[in-house]
């Protein structure tokens, strides 16, 4: 029996109590890609993206570990609600235009100690104090440097479209503005160079571009932390206690952390290790997410259909982008159908042991957007369901 072979006979015990679709968390897999994303990290404290695991349950797991420190958030909504949850670090990733939200963070010393905003444009200055609403606490706010490797004069740009704050006298400058205004204070920097950390190098049977990719990345690498050392000590001479410099992502863990400007790394998707994270050379860590669905139809020799299965993840629309049947091996999509929103064809020769009822396995692309589609997840251990926790659409919440 293979491994992939033993592992759906645990995830079939241990759901064998459970109708699907039913999401399950192996718990072994994920305290495993926990060490090796503290392995990478070589000593640096890594900061959970919780877009990455929607689950407060499973947050305060890997934040119990020693070595994890710290939540990077995706909504201001999101970052105050875990903040009054009892996070007391919360980053939160990407500037908000929630005026509500932003009132009551400037009213409430709490959240206000505990929650770092992120900007890159002095008008996001403009926003927060014309929403204070009276509120006078400081809001701590941290500056996001574009990563994006530019060339041929800036005519090629690899990278995403995030901050306009390329070189190191934008974010000075922003610093300052900040260091100008009352009631706001500078304490990070952060710089998600996603062109490397999200990017996997080995996409099989591609072997031409995974070199391209592969050369891409060292240049970035090479130029980002140049660029990034500058920065900080920009930002320093401005914000002279800065208090963390944030960066890099599940792909690019061991070499960011071998930045000395970076404090501390982001990462998330290490914990689930969806598909998109099967093309790295760089490390291999163990599914840990996974969703089944019911087979409720067998239309023909070599074939089975599941209930749903549809569950795109964001980006780019593409055959990556979709989820993977896993288990049982050798299933594949019907080409002329794809994964649907109610049903699911799915061919190859293991179709002809599935029976009416039985599970079939899935990986998502992306890690916590699983989570948007259950309420619950369901914790294995060996081959048993050991506890039952709710993803945030569980606790009655889709920050997006």
């Amino acid at each position: 029996m293979t491994a992939r072979a033993a592992d759906r006979a645990r995830y079939d015990r241990a759901t064998a109590h459970l109708d699907a679709p039913v999401a399950i968390v192996d718990l072994e897999a994920f305290d495993a890609n926990a060490d090796d994303l503290l392995r990478r990290a070589g000593g640096k404290p890594v900061r959970v993206a919780s877009k990455s695991v929607r689950c407060r349950a499973l947050l305060e797991r890997v934040l119990a570990r020693e070595g994890f420190a710290g939540v990077m958030s995706f909504t201001l909504a999101e970052s105050l609600w875990l903040a009054r949850s009892g996070f007391e670090d919360v980053l939160l990733a990407y500037p908000s235009a929630d005026r509500a939200r932003y009132a009551e963070l400037t009213a409430d010393p709490k959240l206000a100690s505990a929650v770092t905003v992120m900007i890159d444009d002095p008008a996001q200055l403009d926003l927060i104090d014309a929403a204070r609403d009276g509120g006078g606490e400081v809001v701590r706010v941290c500056l996001e440097l574009d990563t994006s490797l530019k060339l041929l004069g800036g005519r090629v740009r690899v990278g995403a479209r995030r901050s306009p704050l390329h070189s190191p006298a934008e974010v000075a400058d922003l610093a300052r503005s900040v260091a100008r205004r009352p009631g706001f204070e500078v304490v990070g920097v952060m710089a998600y160079e996603g062109h490397v950390a999200g990017v996997g190098d080995a996409v099989a049977g591609r072997p031409l571009r995974s070199r391209a990719v592969r050369l891409m990345q060292a240049a970035a690498r090479r130029e980002l932390a140049e660029r990034r050392a500058a920065v900080v000590r920009a930002v320093r001479a401005v914000a002279p206690g800065l208090v963390f410099v944030n960066g890099g992502g599940t792909g690019s863990v061991q070499h960011t952390a071998a930045e000395d400007a970076v404090t501390e790394i982001a990462a998330g998707s290490g914990l689930y290790v969806p598909r998109l994270f099967d093309n790295y050379t760089s490390f291999r860590g163990r599914p840990a997410a996974l969703f089944a669905q019911p087979v409720v139809r067998r239309p023909g020799v070599g074939a089975v259909t599941v209930l749903g299965g549809g569950y795109p993840a964001s980006g780019a629309a593409g055959k990556d982008r979709l989820p993977v049947p896993y288990l049982p091996e050798g299933l594949r999509y019907d080409p002329q159908e794809g994964a649907g929103e109610v049903q699911t064809p799915l061919l190859g020769t293991p179709a002809d042991d599935l029976l009416i009822g039985d599970k079939v396995w899935f990986r998502h692309a992306k890690a916590g957007e699983l989570c948007e589609r259950f309420d619950t997840l369901h914790l294995v251990e060996g081959d048993a369901v050991t506890a039952t926790v709710p993803t945030y659409r569980g606790e009655g919440h889709t920050f997006l």
